[in-house]
């Protein structure tokens, strides 16, 4: 057998060129500039409107921090938008977590004014009426069989659906940043995902291929119009940075959002992988963006920061305390970390460094816009 093509970096060729679709946008063109994203992005090409459509919500924290979880314009200019396109059954989904309350968050980020504007109500995944059922990939995976040697399970719903991820354009302190690809991460594994962060660039490249076994159709509208810089997904600083994108390709989407916040895509873990493993494309020079120019953008990002908190994660992740790990985080010693976690972000962070950036950005057209919800 011949081996697969190559380029000079050792990374398979891409069988078609992937469209990216950015925009520069404002609060008061939003909402219009969402649906005009989309189509330029090719959405009726690429989900069937026959299918029930997931709308994979972010509740990075239940708190509202700008650029942390997905805001309310986003949701509703992507909702606004499929209705207009003649898209039926669309279920918004929330997070299941242990750290993160999403009912909360479902209000504190001002979701669930949206989802009545629009007469809908989403599923939080982590509610015990929520079925979640075995599955066996097609594929040989890279890590998720292993960690779960009893079996993958993932949530009866998604099964033959179309999915619309809804990420914001900031970094992360376990894969340097968070997009498309990390969205699934709360949607396709259930309240014992932590076991997978030693290796997490592996498991977002397994869930990819198991979105592309099981979905109808997969789309994402990324919000950057807030975008997070520093130890997110929350301790972060926010900068209104006024962009939207859209795309199929969920590899290429974050590699085009890592190349404006100041990242090499190809530098990055899962998003090279993904690349090498033929699920997206990741090599910024084989995507087409289109909409809006981006060869001066970046915005000089940093990927690099922790808090104490995550400080102490990628020692038991990656570091000298790596071989408690499964003492720490799977066994009936957890709920220490997520009392940590809870202490840390919530009674600490929060209210000494979280508020006033909070402060800040309330006196942006976004601020504005956000308390119009």
């Amino acid at each position: 057998m011949t081996a697969p093509r190559t380029d000079e970096r050792g990374l398979r060729p891409p069988t078609s060129e992937p469209v990216v679709a950015v925009l520069y946008t404002s609060a008061r063109t939003v909402l219009e500039d969402i649906g005009r994203l989309m189509e330029l992005a090719g959405l009726e090409r690429h989900l069937p409107k026959e299918r029930p459509t997931i709308l994979k919500v972010n509740i990075s924290w239940q708190h509202y921090f700008p650029g942390c979880s997905t805001s309310p314009w986003q949701l509703d200019g992507v909702i606004g938008a499929l209705k207009r396109a003649g898209y039926g059954e669309l279920i918004p989904a929330q997070n299941g977590t242990v750290v993160v309350d999403s009912h909360k968050g479902e209000r504190g980020n001002k979701h669930d004014r949206v989802l009545a504007k629009h007469g809908l109500r989403s599923v939080h995944l982590g509610d015990p009426e929520v079925r979640w059922v075995p599955y066996a990939p097609k594929a040989p995976l890279r890590v998720l069989d292993r960690i779960f040697p009893d079996g993958i399970e993932i949530p009866e719903l998604f099964l033959g659906t179309n999915v619309v991820h809804l990420p914001t354009m900031k970094t992360h302190v376990f894969t340097t940043i968070t997009g498309a690809m990390k969205n699934a991460f709360g949607g396709l594994l259930n309240n014992r995902r932590h076991w997978t962060h030693s290796v997490i660039h592996e498991t977002l490249v397994d869930l990819l291929q198991i979105q592309q076994e099981i979905h109808t159709g997969i789309f994402a509208v990324m919000d950057g119009t807030i975008a997070g810089d520093g130890p997110g997904p929350r301790a972060m600083r926010p900068h209104v940075k006024n962009v939207i994108l859209a795309s199929s390709d969920q590899v290429a989407i974050d590699a085009v959002a890592a190349k404006m916040m100041g990242f090499d895509p190809l530098a990055i873990g899962f998003i090279r992988m993904a690349h090498e493993a033929g699920l997206g494309v990741g090599d910024p020079t084989k995507i087409t963006v289109i909409g809006m120019d981006i060869s001066g953008v970046n915005f000089g990002f940093r990927g690099d920061e922790d808090t104490f908190a995550s400080w102490g994660q990628k020692q038991i992740y990656w570091g000298k305390l790596h071989r408690f790990e499964k003492i720490l985080l799977r066994s009936p010693l957890v709920p220490w970390s997520y009392v940590a976690s809870n202490l840390y972000h919530n009674w600490y962070w929060y209210p000494l460094f979280g508020k006033r950036r909070i402060r800040r950005l309330m006196d942006t057209e976004w601020g504005r816009l956000f308390q119009q919800y």
